[in-house]
C-alpha cells in the first residue's frame, strides 16, 4: 500500500511576506496539516526544495521581475493544482499601483542606485502568465481559508470561493454600518468577505483587502462616495488601493475618474 503523503510547496514572488506569516501564525492547525502532508518548500519555515514536483503548490507575490516570468512557468510545469495566495498573486497587489505610472521615474526618485534595479514595467497577477486552479483573496490572505482548501483538495474536493460581500460579515457579527452611522467611505458593499470584517469591527471603513465580490454595484457606491464629500479622484483611489488590477475594480476606478471631467 502506498502511504506517502501528497506534497505541499509555498512559493513567494513580489510580495511582503506577510500572506506566509499568516500561515506560520496558524500554529497547532498547521502542525496538523503538516500530518497530512509532506512540505517540502515553504522557505520562511524552512523547507527548501522550489524545483521538486508538487502536487499542491500555494504561490504569493506578484510577477514583477523577468526572473519572476521564468519562474513561475517552471513552478506550474511541476504542479498538480496550483493556488494563488494573497493580494499580490491575484491583482498584483499594492505594488501594482506603479502600473499607473513611469516605473522608471519613481526608480529614479527611490533608489541610489537605479541601475541595480531589474524590475518589468507592470506588476501582474499570477493568472495573467500560467493557469491558476484556485484563488483566495486578501492582505493578508486568511490563512484558515488556505488550510481549508488545502483540506479540501486532500478531501477529493474542490475548495469553494466565498460568494457573499463583507457587508453580509458585518450583518452576521452586529456591527454598526459605517458607512451609514459615520458616513465613511466603506468599500464593504462591493469587497469579498472573509476578513471578518476587521476594519469595520474597529469602527473603520473597508478598504477591500479582498477584491471585488461577485456582483459590483460601483455606479451605486461611487454615486454614495460623492454624497459623502469624496472628489473623484478619492473615490478611484479607494477602488485602485489595494486591487486595482482585478479587472472590476480597475474599470470601477477608471470610471469614477471620468465621472469627475
Amino acid at each position: 500500500m502506498n502511504t506517502q503523503k501528497p506534497c505541499l510547496a509555498v512559493h513567494k514572488f513580489s510580495s511582503c511576506d506577510g500572506c506566509q506569516l499568516a500561515l506560520l501564525n496558524l500554529g497547532e492547525p498547521l502542525l496538523d496539516l503538516a500530518e497530512l502532508i509532506d512540505i517540502i518548500h515553504f522557505a520562511e519555515a524552512g523547507p527548501m526544495a522550489p524545483d521538486r514536483y508538487a502536487d499542491i503548490a500555494l504561490v504569493e507575490g506578484s510577477v514583477a521581475t523577468e526572473e519572476d516570468l521564468q519562474r513561475i512557468q517552471s513552478i506550474r510545469a511541476n504542479t498538480g493544482f496550483l493556488i494563488s495566495i494573497g493580494a499580490c498573486a491575484t491583482s498584483g497587489g499594492v505594488q501594482a499601483l506603479r502600473n499607473m505610472t513611469d516605473s522608471n521615474h519613481w526608480i529614479k526618485a527611490i533608489y541610489a542606485k537605479p541601475e541595480y534595479i531589474s524590475l518589468l514595467q507592470d506588476s501582474t497577477p499570477i493568472a495573467q502568465h500560467v493557469h491558476v486552479d484556485f484563488e483566495i483573496w486578501g492582505c493578508p490572505v486568511n490563512s484558515e481559508q488556505v488550510v481549508t482548501a488545502v483540506r479540501d483538495l486532500l478531501s477529493g474536493v474542490k475548495p469553494a470561493k466565498e460568494p457573499a460581500a463583507l457587508c453580509l460579515e458585518c450583518k452576521r457579527a452586529g456591527y454598526s454600518c459605517v458607512l451609514v452611522s459615520k458616513n465613511e467611505p466603506c468599500m464593504g458593499p462591493v469587497t469579498l468577505g472573509g476578513c471578518g470584517a476587521l476594519c469595520p469591527s474597529l469602527g473603520r471603513a473597508c478598504y477591500s483587502c479582498y477584491g471585488p465580490a461577485e456582483l459590483v454595484n460601483d455606479a451605486a457606491l461611487s454615486q454614495r462616495f460623492t454624497q459623502a464629500g469624496l472628489s473623484s479622484t478619492a473615490i478611484k483611489q479607494r477602488f485602485h488601493l489595494m486591487n486595482s488590477q482585478a479587472p472590476a475594480f480597475e474599470q470601477a476606478g477608471q470610471k469614477a475618474q471620468s465621472m469627475g471631467k
